[in-house]
């Protein structure tokens, strides 16, 4: 069988102008809200987004990477900007493939998340190949490895995050929460840490209930227990997002700052070339691709 990859992300504005069509895109046609799209738009003008986005450009680097790993086809496909999923399985299928691996950058499943990407690709492909979609990788040796690795030997609290979800996705037993406690767990294990927790960050302003705790009110806490140094360590995430660079490097940091802590975090698996590797492994079983003697 002829066999390619389809590597999912869920994409970023190129550029400054971009904001508004990514915003809607997420939006899905329901109503803007000026105020939030004011805001978004502000932050990656504080982030220095103006000419071209990083984080497209650590998709490819990874893409290009995962390729040459490999040694088969990978086609990238975005959820909320181009190329689209859609676009990348017209790439794929123009290949000849007849299999394809389907991969989110993203650890942890959820149906309000990895369910919309294979979705997308599904309809995308019509049957007209056969689909190997990877639901889950939460717990793939090489990527705890490549975490556990970040925070070995540190003696700062090190605090676990992931981008929060309305908690209405408990009613229906999604694994998402309990997939990003196992992580952080098993990470925690493979690099001997004493002192770790988790916490949420980046609800978004829907009205309704999210996953707790925030990390910035996390932070509160962990400060009335006489922390006063923490290593956040984002489970949840695998790249440069503006979730990270925000999210952490700025809300999180000037909570920090405001508490009295000492806070870092650890550096994004992006392209590192033990996280390709791992991803390759992913990639491998799910195909029944041998690995390299």
């Amino acid at each position: 069988m002829k066999q390619a990859v389809v590597l999912m992300a869920y994409g970023s504005p190129e550029r400054l102008s971009d904001v508004p069509a990514y915003y809607a895109d997420i939006r899905g046609g329901r109503p803007v809200a000026p105020e939030h799209l004011a805001d978004l738009v502000e932050r990656y003008r504080r982030l220095g987004i103006e000419g071209s986005s990083p984080l497209n450009a650590i998709t490819e680097r990874t893409r290009a990477a995962l390729e040459a790993e490999l040694g088969l086809p990978v086609f990238t496909g975005m959820k909320h900007w181009t190329p689209r999923i859609a676009d990348a399985a017209k790439s794929a299928l123009a290949y000849g493939a007849d299999e394809i691996a389907g991969l989110v950058l993203a650890p942890h499943y959820s149906a309000l998340s990895i369910a919309g990407y294979r979705d997308q690709l599904e309809r995308a492909l019509a049957g007209r190949a056969e689909l190997r979609f990877v639901e889950s990788w939460h717990d793939e040796p090489g990527f705890v490895e490549l975490l556990a690795d970040r925070v070995r030997g540190t003696d700062a609290h090190v605090v676990f995050t992931a981008h929060s979800l309305p908690a209405r996705i408990l009613d229906s037993g999604d694994p998402y929460r309990d997939q990003l406690l196992e992580t952080s767990r098993l990470v925690a294990e493979a690099a001997g840490l004493d002192s770790w927790s988790f916490s949420f960050q980046s609800e978004s302003p829907t009205g309704e209930p999210w996953l707790g705790p925030d990390i910035r009110e996390h932070l509160e806490s962990l400060q009335r227990q006489g922390v006063d140094h923490v290593l956040v360590c984002p489970v949840g995430f695998v790249s440069d997002h503006l979730e990270i660079r925000w999210d952490i490097d700025v809300e999180a940091q000037e909570r920090a700052r405001e508490l009295g802590l000492r806070l870092a975090r650890i550096a994004m698996p992006n392209d590192d070339a033990a996280f390709v590797r791992a991803l390759a492994g992913i990639v491998r079983r799910q195909l029944a691709v041998p690995s390299p003697a």
